[in-house]
């Protein structure tokens, strides 16, 4: 599994320190890596602690690379998530209209909400959007036609 972040992908390893997590308690305090109801490394063996404050320095380094970013561009990197998962659905044997809709849904959304502050990237990412609702059409109406999409 990996992470965006705005120098490149990062793999993350899930561990089983994660599925051990305890709730928070009353009067416990900060946990490990200044996590509130963090991970309870006292159980785990050697090896299994090793891995787990390992996985907990990477996260903590994804965490300061995704701060050091500029929001606009981690926004702008979640809408083209929406584009591609609509194109994902459309392309397929048989088109997912409304996986596809919901996706282009919620990059409209997002889009009409931040307005102009993308900076940069908003004029693409609307062009993006206008393509996105035309191959949805086209898509949808090769499908009731029954021409091949």
């Amino acid at each position: 599994m990996s992470l965006w972040t705005p120098g490149g992908e990062v793999p993350v390893n899930p561990g089983r320190a994660e599925q051990r997590r305890r709730p928070p308690q009353e009067g416990r305090g900060e946990g490990v890596a200044g996590l509130v109801g963090g991970p309870d490394l006292d159980h785990l063996s050697p090896e299994e602690r090793a891995k787990a404050e390992e996985m907990i320095a990477q996260m903590a380094e994804v965490q300061r690379q995704i701060v050091a970013a500029p929001a606009a561009q981690v926004v702008a990197n979640h809408i083209a998530g929406f584009y591609e998962l609509a194109m994902l659905h459309l392309a397929q044997e048989r088109p997912k209209f409304e996986e596809a809709q919901l996706a282009i849904d919620a990059m409209a959304g997002v889009l009409d909400a931040v307005g102009d502050r993308l900076g940069e990237n908003g004029p693409a990412l609307r062009q993006a959007l206008t393509q996105a609702q035309m191959v949805f059409v086209q898509v949808r109406q090769e499908a009731s036609d029954g021409t091949p999409a």
